[in-house]
């Protein structure tokens, strides 16, 4: 098993919170010259770090501990009402897994879903080189679920393969189908085929309570929590 002492370990210097007003941030970041491979990131995953490009971090707030990793045991997820008519409303989407998202059609959604969705956000304005590096990574784990109405792109989903779950790292999608809560069917797509692949969790990154964009996440029952170093479950 891959000593993770041996990783360096870089924190930025305390800045203003993405997500919960008047807080300020600290984050922990790996080493970017460090040789990562499956183990390490997942080993890393289990105690609470995540991916956005070729990064891997963890807050570490000198006064708040608002940001919870949250993930769910696939095989004890059981959807709820609302989860199942959502699977029963897009019961007419196909998808299926890519290595690559270079096309035309991919970053089309892409920046329209950033233009619409999230223009008050860090994204925006989107650009080829932040969609390329904010998205993949060069460590062979990342694929790609794309989701089709009839032959039209409607949504993808961004995955990595850990060796023990999938990390739910980010889903674009057309924002003019918003009634069908495509967000949602993304996470039970890849719950799906994280059970398919006989793997334990769908990592779906941090949650914290007082933010409202987050709300979805708790709603995934049962939902295991890293708490003072280890995976709680709330039922």
């Amino acid at each position: 098993m891959t000593n993770l002492a041996n990783l360096k370990l870089f924190t930025t210097h305390p800045h203003k919170c993405s997500y919960l007003q008047d807080e300020i941030a600290t984050t922990v970041f790996v080493d970017p010259d460090a040789e990562i491979n499956r183990e390490i990131y997942s080993r890393l995953s289990e105690i609470g770090f995540r991916r956005s490009g070729q990064h891997l971090y963890r807050p570490q707030c000198a006064f708040c501990s608002a940001c919870i990793p949250v993930r769910i045991p696939v095989k004890e997820f059981t959807p709820n009402r609302q989860q199942k008519r959502c699977l029963k409303l897009n019961s007419d989407i196909t998808f299926k897994v890519v290595n690559s998202i270079d096309a035309k059609k991919h970053y089309q959604l892409y920046e329209k879903y950033i233009n619409e969705r999230h223009a008050d956000g860090d994204m925006y304005p989107p650009s080829r080189a932040q969609y390329s590096t904010f998205l993949t990574s060069e460590w062979g784990l990342t694929r790609f679920i794309e989701f089709y109405l009839e032959s039209t792109l409607i949504a993808v989903a961004v995955i990595d393969e850990l060796e023990t779950g999938i990390s739910a790292v980010y889903t674009f999608f057309d924002p003019e189908l918003q009634s069908r809560s495509l967000g949602t069917f993304a996470i039970l797509t890849q719950i799906q085929l994280a059970e398919e692949l006989g793997l334990h969790a769908v990592y779906l990154g941090y949650w914290i309570k007082n933010c409202t964009k987050m709300t979805y996440k708790s709603k995934f029952k049962p939902l295991e929590s890293y708490i003072d170093g280890r995976w709680i479950r709330d039922y």
